[in-house]
């Protein structure tokens, strides 16, 4: 029996994005994330019930700045106390996992998604998801971007603007474009 579309991008395999499945899976999340964004503060507390419920799975005391904007928001886990500042942006079509107590800065963005590199493929919506790992304890500055199949260890720390090709090791702090590691003290 051949695999749907979905099947496809859970398994990372190449899928066409350009699926009613995945259509419907995306108009959820943006019907979520609107909600989200347009709540009053008070009312919508740490983060928006739609919202709150679409993630595959959040800690207590998550927080959530609006805006947000996510892709699917169903392969999205937030352990305990993960703080998204204003901005944030996770494009989830692989699993995005960020630990407990970890925080990520103002405009952070986070794609999985890869697009084919044949025009013609490309055109016809085939790409590919890779997953993003985010340890516990991680300070990730401002306006940084992090690629599809990045881990990021226990107790790292990415710098404002950076933006991470490559895996960094717990404790590490990256830097740059693309980021590379500070020398030690």
């Amino acid at each position: 029996m051949a695999q749907s579309e979905r099947q496809k991008m859970a398994a990372g395999e190449w899928y066409c994005c350009l699926d009613p499945e995945l259509d419907a899976l995306r108009v959820a999340a943006r019907n979520a994330v609107h909600q989200h964004n347009m709540m009053p503060p008070l009312q919508r507390g740490n983060f928006g019930p739609a919202l709150s419920t679409l993630f595959a799975g959040a800690g207590e005391g998550v927080f959530i700045e609006a805006p947000f904007h996510c892709s699917y928001g169903i392969n999205i886990w937030l352990g305990p106390r993960v703080y998204l500042n204003a901005g944030c942006t996770i494009l989830d079509s692989a699993p995005v996992r960020i630990g407990e107590g970890s925080m990520l800065g103002p405009g952070v963005q986070i794609y999985c998604p890869e697009h084919h590199r044949d025009p013609a493929l490309r055109c016809a919506g085939q790409e590919i998801a890779k997953p993003v790992e985010i340890g516990k304890a991680v300070w990730i500055g401002g306006g940084a971007i992090i690629l599809g199949g990045v881990t990021i260890g226990d107790g790292a720390i990415v710098g404002a603007g950076a933006v991470v090709t490559k895996s960094v090791q717990a404790g590490a702090a990256v830097v740059g474009n693309p980021a590379r590691a500070l020398p030690s003290k």
